[in-house]
Order: C-alpha cells, then sequence, then structure tokens
C-alpha cells in the first residue's frame, strides 16, 4: 500500500480528461503528509478562465454523507432509533402499514422500496430510467423554482414502490434522504441545514463547504455544463440554480481540499462514534441511478482495487457538475476530484449511454490517485 503521489503522472493524468472532452476539472490528492492538487481545462468555455483547484463547487449526493452522520449523532444521543419505523417520527409523510415497516436505517441505506421522485417532479423525465425517452426541458422550466420537501416525498411515496421494505438489492433513491431532513429536524427543532452546519461541517473544521439557501454558488468556482446525453448540444450552463429540488440531501457546496478533511474527519471518529461509524460502514446491495449493484452502507459505499485495501466515500451530480470523495480505511491516501460536465455519454440505437472517452481518462485518474 505505499504508493507514494508520482505529481508528473497526476498532472498527465489530469490533462488526460480534459483532453478526453471534460471542459474543466480539479482534484486534490493526499498521502499522509504529501498533497498533490491540480487542475486541467475552463471553468467558462466562453472567457477561457481556467479552472483552479481551490474553487467551490456543488458537490450533489456526497452530501448524503454529511445527512447521514448527523442522523448518527442523533442516534447516539437516544433521539433517533435506527431500527424504529418512520411512520412512528413522521405518520403524516409515510403512514399506514409502510410507516411501520420502513425503518430509519432502510431510508439512509436505501432499501425502504420508496421510488425515485425527480420523475414526477420534473415532466420531460417521467420516462426515467428509459433516456431515450426523457428530455432536458424541465431543467429549464426549474432553474428557479422552489421545491416544497413534503410535495416531493410525497411524490415518492405515492409513485409505485421499486422495491419490499427491507428488500435486497435496495434503490437508490433521494426521496428516503429527503425523509431523513425531515426527520433530522423533527427531532433536533432546528432546520437541518443548521444542524448540519453546526455539527458536521464546523466539526470537521470545513472553512469553504456550506449548505446553500439561494441559486448561486459565492466565491471563486466554475459553470457547470449539462449535455444530458447530447440532447443539449452544446452543453448549457446550469450553475446558477436553486437547489431546493435536492435540499440537503444533495445540495452541498465545498472544495476539494474539504471534501478531503471531512472524509478523513469522518474515518478518524471524530463525526460520528466509532460503533456508529461501523454501522455506517455496514453494506447492502443496491441499485445505483445509473441501474448498477454497488455495496452501499449508511450514506458511504465502498471501492476496493486489489491489494490495496477499502476506500470509502461518495460521489455526487448535479444538473451539471459532479464529484467524487474517497478515502481509504486508515486515513492516510484520499482522493477528491470535481468535474463540471455532466451527462456526456450519448445514446446509442437502443438508448443505452455510450463509451465515452472521458470515461477511460477518469477511470486512470482515480486509479492513479487511489492506488499509484
Amino acid at each position: 500500500m505505499k504508493n507514494p503521489l508520482d505529481g508528473a503522472a497526476l498532472d498527465a493524468a489530469i490533462a488526460n480528461v480534459h483532453r478526453a472532452g471534460m471542459p474543466g476539472l480539479f482534484a486534490e490528492v493526499r498521502d499522509g503528509d504529501q498533497v498533490w492538487r491540480g487542475a486541467a481545462g475552463v471553468a467558462d468555455v466562453d472567457t477561457g478562465r481556467p479552472v483552479t483547484a481551490d474553487m467551490r463547487h456543488r458537490v450533489g449526493s456526497i452530501t448524503k454523507t454529511f445527512t447521514a452522520a448527523a442522523v448518527l449523532q442523533q442516534v447516539e444521543s437516544g433521539r433517533i432509533g435506527l431500527g424504529t419505523p418512520i411512520g412512528r417520527y413522521l405518520p403524516g409523510l409515510v403512514s399506514g402499514e409502510r410507516g411501520e415497516a420502513i425503518t430509519v436505517r432502510m431510508l439512509i441505506n436505501h432499501t425502504s422500496g420508496l421510488a425515485e421522485y425527480l420523475p414526477y417532479a420534473y415532466p420531460s423525465l417521467k420516462a426515467f430510467p428509459a433516456l431515450a425517452d426523457t428530455g432536458p426541458q424541465s431543467l429549464d422550466d426549474h432553474r428557479f423554482t422552489r421545491f416544497d420537501p413534503a410535495e416531493l416525498i410525497g411524490m415518492g411515496v405515492t409513485a409505485p414502490a421499486v422495491g419490499t421494505p427491507g428488500g435486497r438489492p435496495g434503490v437508490y433513491s433521494n426521496t428516503n434522504y429527503l425523509l431523513l431532513v425531515q426527520l433530522l429536524e423533527q427531532v433536533t427543532g432546528t432546520t437541518a441545514e443548521r444542524y448540519i452546519t453546526r455539527n458536521v461541517i464546523e466539526r470537521a473544521g470545513l472553512r469553504d463547504t456550506e449548505l446553500p439557501t439561494g441559486p448561486y454558488v459565492d466565491g471563486p468556482h466554475s459553470q457547470l455544463y449539462e449535455a444530458w446525453f447530447g440532447m443539449i448540444d452544446p452543453p448549457r450552463d446550469y450553475s446558477v440554480y436553486d437547489m431546493s429540488w435536492v435540499g440537503p440531501s444533495a445540495s452541498l457546496i465545498s472544495t476539494v481540499a474539504d471534501l478531503n478533511r471531512f472524509y478523513g474527519a469522518l474515518l478518524a471518529g471524530e463525526i460520528v462514534s466509532p460503533s456508529s461509524l461501523a454501522q455506517m460502514q455496514r453494506t447492502v446491495p443496491v441499485v445505483s441511478q445509473e441501474g448498477r449493484t454497488i455495496d452501499y452502507g449508511l450514506g458511504l459505499h465502498p471501492t476496493e482495487g486489489p491489494g490495496q485495501g477499502v476506500f470509502w466515500g461518495h460521489g455526487g451530480t448535479v444538473w451539471g457538475g459532479g464529484a467524487l470523495a474517497m478515502t481509504r480505511a486508515d486515513g492516510k491516501r484520499q482522493l477528491a476530484v470535481a468535474v463540471n460536465l455532466q451527462r456526456w455519454n450519448r445514446l446509442d440505437s437502443s438508448g443505452m449511454p455510450q463509451p465515452h472517452p472521458i470515461d477511460g481518462a477518469l477511470a486512470t485518474l482515480y486509479r492513479l490517485a487511489m492506488y499509484g
């Protein structure tokens, strides 16, 4: 596992992702006291303004690790039970037999069987996951829409179930985490944003991380370009966007340095107790939004290279932006990468995403960053 950082190789790898078609990306890789930061490409395709490694960025569902950690803090304090049915806390949102069958744990690890609400909130995505029958029109329609979380949850709860409570594999669904946000607010008596800021973000010592209240990213940041599988050509900038469509389940703004700091603190037992961390690392099979079956814990998922040890972290996407943060179990080796283009794969005649050079170039960067 002793693979010191090779800065020249990382510089070449990140440049290759840009060369493959990514407008801009930036990253931080850590190995003990060694730190490499790199950036390649542009933050604005119109002006040519370059990306820099210290930019703030929408990191999507990486937020879920923060939300899960906040819930587990409340489990430690005795206010929330992982095995308690959600209907006992939020009977107005999940009632009846389902409210009794779905536990808090099933929400955090996506085994509730509750459907994803997004295709119902965004009418042009109604056919998802049949990508060829979707379109990007709703993304523009809802740029400044202020969604009510209870209405979004209602869409997911009333939609046809995607599984039985506790069933395997689970199915990844943002509905689960919007419910966890409501649960946090009920038991803490404050907003989830305020609680997560005070007890997770500030506890980890993060200075450039926030849950936004408005549609703008403050400070130096990149534009975010959405291609929606080639249906938006050229890709459109969605960096200004009201994030109430996901709320504190996927709206976090952070930096690659802060993401590494957070996961380092989490795996060191500084955010939740060692026993809570062990719960977060108990995985079940879950079908991701890309249709792949992954191992998923409580707001964390693992990846492992041959003979390299297990890395824990999360990925995330928003309209136009994406990020990945992974930290080795011993906390020594860390990777955080941010990209400013999403859904770059065009669809083939059968409606499946076609391979793109960006895919291979990113995989090479991840592999080099994690395993040397």
